[in-house]
């Protein structure tokens, strides 16, 4: 038992000794940026977003900024849903504590989706979910999309919103 709160006590030592900044953290995200696939933005995704921002302010709510860490993320798991020629949530959790540790993100969300052809298509399907317009409108900062084709042509698409 004493070895347990030893252990305890040490581990909330060790937390409260290293601190950060959000400008250490830009810091570290602009470094880990570099070794991150980032494309080019595609016209779709471009659209996406304005339409999410665009949705956001007609509700009065604040515009949400683009990252290029979040997009690394979002276009990692974008290829995976590809590659599996399946649409999911796979390993959010790891995409999650990636963009805590390396973002400042306190909250992070996402939406997928697959088949639509067009950024107002899939935009409106997101909208007409629940729990896709709850991201959408969510408490958020920053956000960042992917969209990606399989090799018949099929859009496979990961939207990542973070709050730091």
């Amino acid at each position: 038992m004493k070895s347990l709160i030893r252990l305890l006590l040490l581990v909330m030592l060790a937390s409260f000794s290293f601190s950060c900044s959000t400008d250490s953290l830009d810091e570290n995200a602009n470094a880990l940026n570099e070794n991150l696939v980032i494309p080019q933005a595609k016209t779709i995704e471009i659209q996406i977003l304005e339409l999410i921002n665009n949705h956001r302010l007609s509700l009065g709510l604040n515009p949400l900024a683009n990252m290029d860490i979040i997009k690394g993320q979002a276009y990692t798991h974008t290829e995976h849903m590809v590659t599996e020629n399946e649409v999911s949530h796979d390993n959010f959790f790891s995409r999650s504590n990636y963009l805590k540790a390396n973002a400042g993100a306190k909250v992070v969300s996402e939406n997928v989706a697959y088949g639509y052809t067009q950024a107002s298509s899939v935009v409106n399907a997101w909208l007409k979910s629940d729990t896709h317009r709850e991201n959408i409108e969510g408490d958020f900062t920053n956000f960042d999309v992917s969209a990606e084709q399989n090799v018949d042509g099929d859009w496979f698409y990961t939207n990542i919103f973070i709050k730091r």
